[in-house]
């Protein structure tokens, strides 16, 4: 039995003041999310949930961390590429559109992608030589478990100077799940979501500091366990032209899928 921070009602509302907010000219998008939590969860159940997805619900960004010291016990399905760096040349893929099938994918799928595009680019910017920064594959339609998404890549080379401090400064947190301009929406989601993310949203990966090599996923699709509490977060992108009850669906799209395979022990996949 999952338990949402945010009811169906709770959501039209925030897709309703996130909206008013656009209005006002304060923000043009802003991601909205809600948290899920069920009882029970133990390090072994994390265990038995990772190995499930890796078998039925491959993604090209999962990971499996757990640090007992730090609190930290993640399981990620992510289908986000928020960082890659080979030396001086990094990347970024945000992810912004999402429908059942490609013909799900609208207008508001595009606009959504394109601003999202535009604000990796500035925080790209920041940190890059001046010219350096192009945008590859945009709007690619990508095939994930039970869903499709809008992908684009954003490329740069690193200015001398600038690592990974520098780096994470500069585009921290991922633009995809922030909204634009980031300083604004992050306001916006700091009084709009009752409960902090969590892992969810942050960034899952490794860095080689020798190598000046890692990568980074974005932290969504991503169970978390807190004092024996198992929590999935999920949200949709909201703009002007965002329907309550089409957002409502594409949290559930995004969720069903990997809650279902967590309420089983797999004896049937």
């Amino acid at each position: 039995a999952w338990a949402s921070s945010k009811s169906h009602d709770d959501y039209r509302d925030g897709v309703a003041e996130v909206r008013s907010l656009i209005a006002a000219g304060e923000v043009y998008q802003v991601n909205l999310c809600r948290v899920l939590s069920a009882s029970t969860a133990t390090q072994q159940s994390l265990d038995g949930l990772a190995d499930l997805l890796r078998r039925n619900n491959p993604a090209p960004h999962a990971a499996r961390v757990h640090v007992p010291e730090a609190g930290v016990d993640v399981v990620s399905a992510s289908p986000e590429r928020y960082l890659r760096r080979d030396g001086p040349h990094i990347r970024s893929s945000p992810i912004k559109g999402t429908g059942a099938t490609a013909g799900d994918l609208t207008a508001k799928d595009v606009a959504e992608n394109v601003m999202i595009v535009d604000l990796v680019r500035n925080d790209l910017g920041r940190v890059s030589r001046t010219g350096s920064v192009t945008v590859d594959d945009a709007l690619a339609v990508e095939q994930h478990p039970g869903l499709v998404h809008l992908v684009s890549t954003v490329r740069g080379r690193l200015r001398d100077g600038y690592g990974w401090t520098g780096l994470l400064d500069a585009t921290f947190p991922p633009g995809s799940v922030s909204g634009a301009p980031k300083s604004s929406a992050l306001r916006a989601i700091a009084t709009l979501e009752r409960r902090e993310r969590g892992p969810y949203c942050g960034a899952v990966g490794w860095a080689d500091a020798d190598r000046l090599e890692g990568e980074l996923a974005v932290g969504i699709r991503t169970f978390w366990r807190e004092d024996d509490m198992l929590h999935f977060g999920t949200g949709a992108g909201i703009t002007w032209g965002s329907d309550p009850d089409r957002e409502w669906r594409e949290t559930e799209l995004k969720a069903s899928r990997l809650l279902g395979l967590a309420a089983t022990d797999g004896s049937e996949t």
